[in-house]
């Protein structure tokens, strides 16, 4: 698949940087005096901020960010609600200025087939993909890929890979995890509205002998999922951007899947010939 263009996600809104602070503070769990002592700062002067006696500036809005671990996102709606203008950039995926990004990322899928691997946005669409994940997509109808693929979509949707995905239970549970967490994290509009809508999705009952033959390895839950007859497994792992000083670049996550047993890796291999 070639890479396209995502939709931008609106940046959430707050009644003020200090609720929004204490909220991040909370989260990571850390007390006013520890992150002070993150920040080079006084556990007074948190205080202040975050009951809006005391208006940060904008390079204590980042470096508090920073120290609290905030999506690049979330940064931007801090200093906005501190009454600046957003630090970080969010330049659309064909811009030209993220071209060399864009042939990086469609190198490194193509080098990792014949195994699957796809970069998705923060909702989950998919933005390319390599040969290895259009197999796996085998017989998925039309209208599910288009105008633009969702990865959560074209596995759990009823018509799309869950009928093939032979631990579907196990993995339907553990991507409804993973997409709370990024809700969590991010409170996206579009992210809760994919949740719930893949969230009502029936789900098929396990067909007799679902349960795989070798045992479930130890390290990772795997991917069970049926091609052309032969049951193949897969443990997935997520990379994501080292230090992003740009929205979408921080938000893009590339999903590998790597063989869990021989046998797969082998099939793989013949497949691609």
């Amino acid at each position: 698949m070639t890479i396209v263009a995502s939709e931008p996600t609106a940046a959430p809104t707050g009644k003020g940087v200090g609720p929004l602070l204490r909220a991040w503070r909370e989260r990571r769990k850390i007390s006013q005096l520890e992150l002070a002592l993150r920040a080079d700062s006084s556990a007074r002067h948190i205080s202040f901020v975050e009951t809006g006696r005391s208006r940060p500036s904008e390079e204590m809005v980042l470096r508090l960010a920073e120290r609290l671990d905030v999506p690049v996102r979330e940064r931007n709606a801090l200093l906005l609600a501190a009454g600046y203008a957003p630090h970080y950039p969010e330049t659309p995926l064909d811009d030209p200025a993220l071209q060399a990004l864009r042939d990086g990322m469609e190198r490194l899928i193509r080098g990792y087939e014949p195994y699957p691997a796809l970069v998705v946005d923060a909702g989950y669409t998919v933005v390319a993909a390599n040969r290895g994940i259009a197999m796996l997509l085998e017989g998925v109808p039309e209208k599910l890929m288009t105008p633009a693929p969702n990865a959560m979509r074209l596995t759990l949707h009823p018509e799309g890979m869950a009928p093939r995905i032979r631990n579907l239970r196990e993995w339907r549970g553990h991507l409804l995890a993973q997409m709370e967490r990024e809700i969590a994290l991010h409170r996206s509009d579009r992210l809760r509205a994919l949740y719930e809508e893949v969230a009502a999705y029936p789900v098929p009952e396990e067909p007799p002998g679902a349960a795989p033959a070798e045992p479930v390895p130890y390290f990772a839950l795997p991917l069970h999922i049926e091609h052309a007859g032969h049951t193949l497994s897969f443990v997935s792992s997520i990379s994501t951007f080292n230090t992003p000083m740009d929205v979408t670049v921080a938000e893009l996550a590339i999903e590998t899947f790597l063989p869990a047993d021989r046998a797969t890796a082998k099939y793989l291999h013949t497949v691609a010939g």
